[in-house]
């Protein structure tokens, strides 16, 4: 009988790198572990360790990630995709989701879809996809050699959606994700909890979309969460938003339906935030106004959002069964911590000093890259175990709609529970079964996850039927379920995917879409990269000319205004990036006597006036 070739992997044949992802809010990070120590490789040509967590989408379909993206937020703002992490596992008709940004979404579906120049519309998981793969190309490039392993961490409080979410990204980012960590627990290792160490530790972790409280205990190397809570829909960005909201305020403005004056303002409000963490006041400069904040009116501002984080960590501590003067330390995670007023709140919350030894911006990719090593290194797999636990509770609906706990929040995982349930009709073959998530004791008030039938149950008398359901959570905290009719032995099971997740077929084709796209994809974002660099470029280079135009005789002049007119046409006109990138370097040779003379003039205005022996 004719047959095709069946591949055998080698267990010994050497894989590509692992490295750790941090897919943040705000911004990401990848880290992998160089010669026994973990460190983040920079993800810009400026060496900056932070990519912004920012899509764009351009008209001619070529996609910018990172900083040249943010930098499109103001001008491009239904095509700037920011923040994505906040719809992992959405749906569209969500409330929260349409309170979340001036964006387009498309009509129909169970996913939320981003309308966008130059395609069709895009889900979240593309989003995050092109985000994954702009850091696996950094990586491959700081370690020369394929990325092909990660593991990417998400909020502790994510649940089955948005992790089942998380995992579709990696995947159609072409990597194979070996563990989904919660940050909390990838901060922990980070700081070298694992080598060790005993004790208990809070993790509070607030970054720039979700905030995350979890209670951890290191016992002979046994690496436990004892409890974990926050809010996947709180963050800096609400900070950002609470300014903005006052400033609104103060002007008498109302910019709801206006995309570009939200996103202008937004921006405007981060930068204030951020400046306000080593000043005591600053200017909110946007929509042509000015306004004036000081840190104190700012604390007030974000005051109630920190409320809502301490609501948490009390809940968090009280689910572990102890209390704050038994901590032995308290981790800070996040960038959003910078803020003086985070770092007085947990003090005070704690009745101590957190830790502050690592940069929490890069700690969560530092213990992600800790764990990625611990799974692919065999001389290093039995170092420490690591026991998560489930954010939220797990059940099935049973009659009246009433929502039936299974396996309780925070609970170790991986775990497994069973229940047996019964027919509630005479004569009754089928049984549905319907997953829920969430804390609430009615059906309608939880998130559903997923529904299957049982069919083939024996005719019975109502309540004679015995269907055992099961449920197994596995270390990424992904939901299988089963069910058995015990006397007859009929069975049905399923890996849970999530209502608001993407079907195989689906991930399957975007995959496919992107191994037959990759070079032309490349090229495109190759063009866009170099147009942007000439926007910049001419928006510089006509500012200098009108500044210095008595530094400029009549034909050198005439021989840069044509050189930027060179580039101003090829950045409408040209399809390839090289072309583009030649005439911005003729530009800069040609320019140069120019700079010179600025400089001079520069250095001259500097020195006017002084004495020898005061330079």
């Amino acid at each position: 009988m004719p047959g095709g070739l069946l591949q055998i992997h080698d267990p010994l044949k050497p894989r590509g790198h692992a490295v750790g992802i941090d897919l943040g809010t705000t911004n990401s990070l990848v880290a992998a572990v160089v010669e026994g120590k973990p460190r983040a490789f920079p993800v810009d040509e400026d060496g900056s360790l932070l990519l912004p967590s920012v899509v764009n989408y351009a008209a001619d379909g070529a996609v910018l990630v990172g900083v040249r993206a943010r930098a499109l937020a103001a001008v491009e703002p239904t095509s700037t995709i920011a923040s994505v992490k906040r719809f992992m596992g959405k749906g569209p008709e969500d409330a929260e989701t349409k309170a979340l940004g001036a964006y387009r979404f498309a009509p129909g579906g169970s996913v939320v879809r981003f309308e966008v120049k130059g395609g069709p519309p895009v889900t979240p998981i593309e989003v995050s996809a092109e985000i994954l793969r702009a850091l696996k190309r950094r990586a491959e490039a700081a370690l020369t050699g394929k990325v092909e392993q990660a593991v990417i961490t998400v909020p502790a409080y994510f649940d089955d959606a948005q992790r089942q979410a998380t995992r579709d990204a990696g995947r159609l980012a072409g990597l194979e994700v070996l563990r989904l960590l919660n940050e909390p627990t990838a901060a922990a290792l980070a700081y070298g909890l694992d080598k060790g160490s005993q004790g208990t530790f809070a993790v509070y972790d607030l970054g720039g979309g979700t905030f995350d409280i979890s209670i951890l205990q290191l016992v002979e190397g046994v690496f436990q969460v004892k409890s974990t809570g926050g809010d996947s829909a709180l963050g800096g960005d609400d900070f950002d938003r609470a300014i903005a909201a006052r400033f609104l305020e103060a002007h008498g403005l109302d910019v709801e339906r206006d995309p570009r004056a939200v996103t202008e303002l937004l921006a405007a409000a981060r930068n204030a935030k951020e400046t306000l963490t080593h000043q005591e006041t600053t200017e909110l400069s946007a929509l042509g106004r000015t306004f004036t904040v000081t840190r104190g009116e700012m604390d007030a501002w974000i005051a109630p959002l920190l409320q809502r984080t301490g609501v948490a960590c009390r809940r968090a501590l009280k689910d572990a069964g102890i209390g704050r003067e038994e901590l032995d330390g308290i981790i800070l995670v996040g960038g959003s911590t910078r803020v003086l007023a985070v770092r007085r709140f947990v003090a005070q919350t704690f009745g101590r000093e957190p830790l502050g030894d690592i940069d929490p911006d890069q700690v969560v990719a530092l213990g992600a890259a800790v764990q990625a090593d611990l799974l692919t290194n065999r001389d290093r797999a039995d170092e420490v175990l690591l026991l998560d636990v489930i954010p939220l509770s797990l059940g099935l609906e049973t009659m009246g709609g009433v929502a039936e706990k299974l396996i309780p929040r925070n609970s170790a995982i991986p775990t497994a529970a069973a229940q047996v349930f019964t027919t509630f009709q005479d004569g009754q073959n089928a049984l549905d079964v319907h997953v829920v998530q969430g804390e609430r004791e009615l059906v309608a008030d939880n998130r559903s996850l997923a529904r299957f039938r049982l069919s083939g149950i024996p005719a019975m008398p109502a309540g004679m039927a015995r269907v055992e359901v099961r449920f197994e959570v596995n270390a990424d905290g992904i939901l299988s379920v089963s069910a058995k009719e015990l006397s007859s032995g009929v069975s049905q099971a399923i890996t849970v995917k999530p209502t608001h997740g993407l079907t195989d077929e689906e991930v399957e084709q975007m995959l496919l879409d992107s191994i037959e796209h990759a070079e032309e994809d490349i090229q495109a974002r190759q063009l866009r990269e170099q147009q942007v660099e000439a926007e910049r470029i001419l928006h510089d280079a006509r500012k200098q000319l009108v500044a210095f135009s008595d530094l400029l005789p009549g034909e050198e002049r005439r021989e840069l205004e044509a050189a930027i007119a060179r580039i101003a046409e090829l950045r409408q006109t040209a399809t390839e990036s090289g072309v583009l990138a030649d005439a911005i370097k003729a530009l800069d040779e040609a320019s140069r006597p120019f700079v010179e003379r600025i400089m001079n003039r520069a250095v001259g205005t500097l020195l006017e006036g002084r004495q020898v022996d005061e330079v």
